[in-house]
């Protein structure tokens, strides 16, 4: 029962930390006004929040749940998994950056600055189906070594 509870609240969250990279990039454009910069800070924050939980239910799934960390361990689709999130985890940190200045100094942004945050937020969409397809693999047990 604890697998398919942590399944259920897992993947949700995984839909939503997508929707929020797809809000990010949507609302970051060269016509952007500075009550929307502004605001970008409290939605990147809800990135942050729903990374972390999905990696404390995600390590609770390989930890606790029905397969357990001996399959995990050893499996290199898992630790490509894991690799592709602390790289894109690594990429939000400059538009995070950015979004916290816009917030303290509401002002119209830079074109530099927003084309930084957009560029830094479109490698991230494209790691991102990297997630999915290691977790479809390693679900039907490709990735062992």
């Amino acid at each position: 029962m604890l697998d398919l509870v942590l399944a259920i609240l897992h993947h949700p969250l995984i839909f939503a930390l997508f929707s929020v990279l797809i809000d990010e990039l949507v609302l970051v454009n060269p016509e952007m006004d500075p009550v929307v910069a502004a605001h970008m800070a409290s939605i990147d924050m809800w990135y942050g929040v729903l990374a972390g939980l999905i990696l404390v239910v995600g390590f609770s799934r390989s930890v606790f749940a029905a397969t357990g960390w001996p399959y995990y361990e050893h499996n290199a689709l898992f630790v490509a998994k894991i690799a592709a999130f602390l790289v894109i985890a690594l990429l939000c940190v400059r538009p995070t950056v950015v979004f916290i200045r816009w917030q303290r100094a509401p002002a119209d942004p830079a074109p530099g600055q927003i084309a930084v945050a957009r560029r830094h937020l479109w490698v991230e969409l494209v790691l991102f189906p990297l997630l999915l397809v290691s977790a479809v693999a390693m679900a039907r047990g490709c990735g062992e070594f």
